[in-house]
């Protein structure tokens, strides 16, 4: 958290291969006069490095996947974030994934929780994501890499709140048999719960530090 000093919150995600920086401005004044005036304004950018893949993007931005991208992380961070705490203003959240290898919008939506976070945005709870597949037909696979993703069986990737069990988003890339539905499903969210986990111990640590750097709590003599 606090990768850099410009934005009012920042965040560096690295899960498994795939490494992610998030940035979030606001709340400042929306830009957008339409829409409702009584909850904030949620404005996501999402884009990839032209050297995040093994092959060079020729678009790294605004294709069809980053806009698709955008707006399902715009879904899952407005899920979590206490809009009508901030009425007539705009949040800008920017994503830009460094390296790609699987789970790039669960990698996204971790580290713009932790971006909100060190903005000082309150937030109803943690939103965190990860996916989940099959493996030899029937075993469920956590966490599933770009190898495991193009192997040809389906994914499901959910980003959920874990402290009330809701799901903010959830997207299958192929059907699933209903049989097997119930226990990938478990699998994503055991897996969203270990994220809240890591997710929340970082954020303790880094207000340990923020507190110590600037003498919270200590008594002048």
């Amino acid at each position: 958290m606090g990768v850099f000093s410009q934005p009012d919150g920042s965040a560096y995600v690295e899960q498994g291969n795939t490494k992610v920086l998030a940035a979030v401005y606001g709340p400042h004044q929306a830009s957008n006069k339409k829409g409702n005036f009584d909850e904030v304004i949620v404005n996501c950018q999402y884009s990839m490095a032209t050297f995040s893949t093994g092959e060079r993007k020729k678009r790294p931005r605004g294709d069809r996947k980053s806009q698709e991208m955008t707006i399902h992380l715009k879904q899952a961070l407005s899920a979590s974030i206490k809009t009508e705490l901030y009425p007539r203003s705009q949040i800008d959240v920017y994503i830009e994934v460094l390296q790609a290898d699987g789970g790039n919008y669960c990698a996204s939506v971790n580290a713009a929780t932790l971006a909100l976070v060190d903005a000082g945005i309150c937030l109803k709870e943690y939103v965190c994501a990860c996916t989940a597949s099959l493996a030899n037909g029937n075993v469920p696979l956590m966490d599933v890499s770009h190898l495991e993703e193009t192997s040809g069986g389906p994914t499901l990737t959910v980003a959920s709140l874990p402290s009330s069990g809701k799901i903010a988003f959830m997207e299958m890339s192929q059907r699933f048999h209903l049989d097997h539905l119930p226990k990938v499903l478990e699998t994503a969210l055991k897996g969203c719960r270990e994220v809240q986990n890591v997710i929340d111990q970082t954020v303790r640590e880094h207000v340990t530090y923020l507190g110590q750097a600037g003498g919270w709590g200590h008594v002048s003599k």
